[in-house]
């Protein structure tokens, strides 16, 4: 229960800190200045692979739903389902699984979500298109007395919006994943979610983070910089009547800083704000009216955060073992638990997050490869030697293991967890193959509900400097 209450108010936590303190298959890296080597191309087809076994082999056939964590306990994630619906497409493209296979667990899912009960009721599995953040793996129903998640039923439609176009072919079953993906999207009641009256005025006009049955709609919004980038696109896609005036109040907390000299970039400290959005949108190039005046893209802001990152391992202030310019990355993850020791404290699962000195979060010597892993299109030259630099030397210690890398080691204390997380595991595999060949990204991007969405928020090609 403890972990669950830490991962349910995670982002809650974190942006308090943060405010208060051609084909598929063809290689088309993100970065051309760095080329991949034969040994660097095995070891992503190894890892690759590895972290789509955990897809493929968690799920639950019967309904498409993926588990939050390897534990027997562990209920569904539904962020977590939209990595695997595309980690499935991923595999099929790698012909580590037939297209059959997984249009039968895309159309699984797909048929389980549309008839699944959606009401007021405390077990239901969602209210007004929305979805509760953790399911019962088997039932589907509502678990531990989590929370309605925005932020997650949004992952959870990214997924199905890229296998929305992925399944392309003229048969019944791709047919139907394509009539399905539109239903379950359009039925999302957007304008339901916009907070009306707050205690903190600036959350008015913003998505509300949440819902529960016994308190009702939260009064605490998705203000940036944060993951949710996406989420206010996808919206204003959709339904949201007013997109320009939330999204403009979402853009009227960001902070522009420069932990380093020429990495200034929108700032949040926790890797995975900078990854998640680009996952299912290539945003090289694209800019809104805030970025724009800044003079680069949501990629390069990315790509800046990433280096930042870097950087303050390097640096290791706080004089953690382990830290390096081959060994670093700094992200919510699991950790080794809640104590103090040799006056330094420790954390279980937190939002960790570096952006610079004097600008972190739960930084308690914990890395988790995740980081790196869901950078790679960003940062690949210190990204992929940092990945294979973590295998080499920490996975035979713990590390490595049947689904690729677990997710988080402290070589302070000489821990590695246990556990994949699929929250973790979705990023590392989406973000490679968007490096190696762009699939996610040339398929999510023909979506004309994201391309309205970028029109709606006034996205536009980044002007010349």
């Amino acid at each position: 229960m403890k972990y669950l209450i830490v991962k349910i108010f995670l982002t809650v936590f974190i942006l308090f800190l943060w405010l208060g303190c051609s084909e598929s298959k063809e290689k088309k890296q993100s970065n051309s200045s760095f080329v991949l080597t034969a040994s660097d191309e095995s070891f992503l087809d190894t890892l690759q692979y590895k972290t789509f076994r955990f897809f493929l082999d968690e799920v639950n056939p019967e309904n498409g739903l993926i588990p939050d964590r390897t534990q027997d306990w562990s209920a569904s994630s539904i962020a977590a389902v939209g990595w695997g619906v595309t980690a499935w497409a991923i595999g099929v493209e790698h012909d580590w699984i037939s297209r059959e296979k997984a249009a039968d667990l895309t159309l699984a899912l797909l048929r389980f979500l549309i008839n699944s009960e959606q009401s007021t009721a405390k077990d239901a599995t969602g209210y007004k298109g929305f979805y509760y953040h953790f399911l019962n793996m088997k039932t589907g129903k509502r678990e531990w007395n989590c929370e309605l998640s925005t932020i997650d039923t949004t992952w959870l439609l990214a997924g199905i919006r890229f296998a929305s176009q992925y399944y392309d072919k003229d048969t019944e079953k791709e047919k139907e994943i394509r009539n399905l993906a539109d239903s379950l999207v359009n039925r999302v009641d957007w304008d339901w979610t916009i907070i009306q009256k707050a205690r903190d005025e600036e959350h008015v006009n913003l998505v509300a983070m949440g819902y529960r049955p016994e308190e009702g709609l939260g009064d605490f919004g998705w203000f940036g910089y944060t993951e949710a980038l996406y989420l206010y696109i996808l919206a204003a896609g959709t339904n949201l009547s007013n997109p320009q005036k939330s999204y403009q109040q979402w853009l009227s907390s960001y902070k522009w800083v420069e932990p380093y000299k020429g990495l200034a970039h929108v700032g949040f400290p926790p890797l995975f704000g900078h990854q998640f959005s680009h996952m299912f949108i290539d945003f090289r190039g694209l800019a809104d009216k805030y970025l724009q005046e800044k003079k680069i893209d949501y990629f390069e802001n990315s790509r800046r955060a990433t280096l930042a990152n870097w950087k303050y391992c390097i640096d290791n202030p706080n004089g953690w073992a382990g830290f390096d310019s081959l060994t670093w990355g700094i992200s919510a993850c699991d950790g080794p638990g809640d104590f103090e020791k040799d006056g330094k404290r420790f954390f279980s699962y937190a939002g960790r997050g570096a952006t610079g000195p004097g600008d972190v979060i739960c930084e308690d010597g914990t890395i988790t490869p995740e980081a790196a892993g869901g950078s790679v299109p960003f940062a690949p030259e210190i990204c992929i030697p940092a990945l294979k630099n973590m295998y080499e030397k920490y996975g035979a210690k713990g590390l490595w293991g049947k689904y690729g890398f677990k997710d988080a080691f402290n070589p302070t204390l000489n821990w590695f967890d246990k556990d994949y997380l699929g929250l973790d595991q979705g990023p590392i595999l989406i973000m490679i193959e968007n490096y190696r060949t762009g699939l996610i990204w040339k398929y999510a991007m023909k979506d004309p509900i994201i391309q309205k969405g970028l029109e709606r928020l006034n996205f536009s090609k980044l002007a010349d400097n």
